[in-house]
């Protein structure tokens, strides 16, 4: 795609991996876009593999977009193409805390993240996982043995993650794998 103009914040475009997407933000190294399949995603100005559906021009008078504005576009075309976004909650004893990650070594500097970012990392790997298994589902040249194969794969993933439940705040978001 040849990008003639200036993309503004509020730009709908059509990515051939993440789908219907909301141009957030625009920076000198690219775009920070809003997807239904894929959550916050930063993608280069080079980048070729979208096209533009809702082209918001960039002047100087044009009207400034908020967030709130924002969240309302972009769940309105959540609720029209079908797909859910889940609020998924942090369970209230881990907030503000932080994982320690510290090595066996004494010479080396533990490393410290804050649990809230760690929990959006955890609940973003079970977003994406969610997605390649629609992806899989609906893929139309694998078998259907192809996709029960992977399908187990993934489950078998799910079951490797539930360690992390802990940091749900409902039981209804934990991984479940074989199991149960």
């Amino acid at each position: 795609m040849m990008m003639e103009k200036e993309l503004a914040p509020g730009t709908r475009i059509d990515h051939e991996n993440y789908g219907e997407g909301i141009i957030s933000a625009v920076s000198l190294a690219g775009y920070e876009v809003f997807f239904a399949r894929g959550g916050k995603i930063e993608l280069s100005r080079s980048n070729k593999n979208f096209e533009v559906i809702d082209l918001v021009e960039s002047t100087d008078d044009s009207p400034k977009v908020s967030l709130s504005d924002l969240e309302k576009v972009f769940n309105s075309i959540l609720e029209q193409t079908g797909t859910v976004i889940e609020n998924i909650d942090f369970a209230e004893k881990w907030n503000g805390g932080t994982l320690i990650m510290k090595p066996a070594d004494e010479k080396l500097k533990p490393h410290e993240i804050p649990l809230e970012s760690f929990f959006h990392k955890i609940v973003m790997v079970r977003d994406r996982l969610r997605v390649l298994e629609q992806n899989i589902n609906s893929h139309a040249k694998l078998t259907d043995e192809d996709k029960v194969n992977l399908q187990q794969y993934i489950t078998r993933i799910y079951g490797s993650l539930t360690s992390f439940n802990i940091i749900f705040k409902n039981k209804d978001d934990h991984f479940v794998g074989t199991g149960k």
